[in-house]
């Protein structure tokens, strides 16, 4: 009997992944100030596509210089991008996998505080465990229309460059994140106030998407919950998964929210966030991803098997040894 993660999944689109192991998104650092790619960012993903993985995504990529939260991140936000990109995704294409890009404005959560603009949904400084960040500005509505260029601009981009996939990143208390929880957004225009307000901004990127470049496949990092008292609930974003998919997403990552994506000090084991996931698997046509410290066979085996989710995520051991990877947990 062929293990699952040996399996394939078909997406609605008909995009079909080899298998049901991806390498999640992780910074790398090798882009040049400019957020070009360098010859190590194509070794590096030379490298990961190594593990077998039936898809690997590529790290988080800026939609504007000023959505930047690292002095060496790899961008998506000018033409200027589009050759680097393309080798990316070339290189993955050789070693026989899907390949996505994620996109994400960091707005006001600048840890690194490089960005000559830090703006928010309501101008409150983004709460997190380690570190005291920026206040923001509140962003206007010509912010808001700017925002949703930049990342449908940086989509066509990765289009363009050849990507099966793009995934907006709105976890881990960055920009899209900050617009979803209402720790976050207290507006009181048509962005804020109750959750389908706060959730607009996301679903008109989507849909604007979609509308860009039809044959790329969407996908969202979203937070089961924001893991912040009063932030975004498992019912909250359970809601916001209905929406959507029904504006055109067919993989839900999820992830950590408002806090960061640092293992909690009480979360011990593997898969921490998983069970921050297994709500959502099977509600939607949508596929989902978990993910949060997973590395052993039986472990990737038992999730699946059960149902819990549909792909399984595993960053730190594939980045540890893409190669030794394949040959424990790839291998049969």
């Amino acid at each position: 009997m062929t293990a699952l993660r040996f399996t394939p999944l078909t997406l609605t689109s008909g995009l079909t992944l080899k298998n049901r192991i991806v390498v999640p998104p992780m910074a790398s650092q090798t882009a040049d100030e400019n957020g070009l790619a360098t010859p190590a960012t194509i070794a590096h993903y030379q490298h990961l596509a190594q593990s077998g993985a039936g898809l690997v995504m590529v790290e988080y990529s800026h939609v504007n210089l000023a959505g930047r939260s690292e002095p060496n991140q790899l961008g998506a936000h000018d033409n200027a991008c589009l050759v680097g990109l393309s080798q990316i995704a070339t290189t993955l294409h050789k070693a026989d996998v899907k390949t996505g890009l994620q996109i994400t404005h960091c707005g006001g959560k600048d840890s690194a505080g490089i960005s000559a603009d830090v703006m928010g949904p309501s101008g409150i400084t983004v709460p997190a465990y380690d570190r005291v960040l920026p206040t923001p500005r509140a962003m206007t509505m010509d912010d808001i229309k700017q925002w949703q260029q930049d990342f449908v601009a940086s989509a066509i981009r990765a289009d363009k460059a050849g990507f099966d996939l793009v995934e907006i990143h709105c976890a881990h208390g960055y920009g899209i994140n900050q617009w979803l929880s209402p720790l976050t957004n207290q507006r009181k225009d048509i962005y804020g106030g109750k959750l389908e307000n706060r959730a607009r901004i996301l679903i008109e990127i989507v849909t604007q998407i979609k509308q860009a470049a039809s044959r790329l496949v969407v996908m969202t990092r979203i937070p089961g919950q924001d893991g912040y008292p009063g932030g975004l609930s498992h019912a909250d974003m359970a809601q916001v998964s209905q929406w959507l998919v029904a504006a055109g997403v067919e993989i839900l990552n999820v992830s950590s929210g408002i806090g960061g994506w640092n293992r909690p000090k009480d979360k011990r084991g593997e898969g921490f966030l998983v069970e921050d996931a297994a709500p959502l698997t099977g509600k939607t046509t949508a596929a989902v991803i978990g993910v949060g410290g997973i590395e052993s066979v039986d472990y990737i085996e038992t999730i699946l098997a059960t149902k819990q989710v549909d792909l399984v995520a595993v960053g730190r051991a594939i980045l540890a040894g893409p190669s030794e990877f394949a040959h424990r947990v790839m291998q049969g």
